[in-house]
């Protein structure tokens, strides 16, 4: 890793961990998920960093996957346990970092530490050449110690320049993964989720984030208008997950065609990530780049 592309890592870690402690505290009773969210990312953008992703708002046994639509209603409430997942990018250099906010009650600490304590233990482990199942042994030991469940089937994940999910992945149990250890100058992610259910999430509704696949056959496309569209989001978006307000903002009156764009296969929609028995969850995530000996959180 060059020095330009290790500061613009670090540039977007800090705007990212700025924009993550500023939309915590505006998660209140009584607040509008819509608000937080267009606040968290014009901060963002301020900032001077991209939109790595929309702001992501998960509520309670939603575990991720979820951002408001421009009609949306929802608003925090009491008791209400709120992940708050913020992705920025310089130049397609992506930082991801995420915390967990209980709405005016204290029911649910220790899972929120589990999932901390999970993190911290995941960083102490994280070198070059580690197998990453010693990683998810530990994350579940340190979780299940508070008497929680990891999500077995949500894990950290590399980056690379304009992609969020690249080729590894960290995951929170002794999994067996693919036989890819990580290696210097590797970006990831790491986020492990504790819960109070099941330990696995299921797909839900719709989350109203998408993403332009890198592949598609224009040839089958023959309404001029998806042509366009499809070209003009890909420019705009590049292989980043955009917000269907975001479509909005662009193509005003025309979010019927994120359907059709759906069925060229242009773009796929994200479904929320649930809880398969509706139990609480709890995350937290840093960004950390992979040192000779160890790793640098950079979020």
């Amino acid at each position: 890793m060059n020095d330009v592309i290790y500061e613009n890592y670090k540039l977007a870690g800090k705007i990212a961990a700025e924009a993550r402690d500023y939309g915590s505290n505006l998660i209140k009773a009584g607040e509008s998920l819509l608000e937080v969210a267009n606040k968290v990312e014009s901060k963002i953008l301020d900032s001077g960093a991209g939109l790595g992703f929309p702001v992501n708002i998960s509520l309670n046994e939603i575990a991720a996957h979820y951002t408001p639509r421009n009609d949306d209603t929802l608003i925090f409430k009491t008791g209400d346990v709120v992940k708050l997942d913020i992705g920025t990018h310089i130049d397609g250099y992506i930082a991801d970092t995420a915390v967990t906010v209980e709405v005016g009650t204290n029911n649910f600490n220790d899972m929120i530490e589990a999932s901390s304590k999970g993190l911290d233990a995941a960083i102490n482990l994280m070198r070059p050449g580690i197998n990453l199942m010693e990683i998810g042994k530990r994350v579940k030991e340190t979780i299940m110690s508070y008497g929680y469940k990891p999500i077995d089937n949500l894990t950290g994940h590399s980056m690379e320049r304009y992609i969020i999910h690249a080729g590894l992945s960290v995951p929170s149990v002794p999994s067996i993964t693919k036989n890819i250890k990580p290696k210097e100058g590797d970006v990831v992610a790491i986020e492990p989720f504790a819960t109070n259910g099941a330990g696995h999430v299921i797909s839900g509704d719709g989350s109203n984030i998408y993403l332009c696949k890198k592949t598609y056959n224009p040839r089958f496309i023959r309404d001029k208008n998806i042509k366009i569209i499809s070209s003009r989001i890909k420019n705009q978006f590049k292989t980043l997950p955009f917000a269907q307000r975001w479509f909005e903002k662009l193509f005003p009156n025309h979010d019927k065609f994120l359907n059709k764009l759906a069925f060229f296969g242009v773009i796929k929609h994200y479904p929320q990530l649930v809880e398969s028995n509706k139990g609480i969850v709890t995350q937290k995530e840093h960004t950390v780049i992979l040192t000779k000996d160890g790793c640098e959180v950079i979020t």
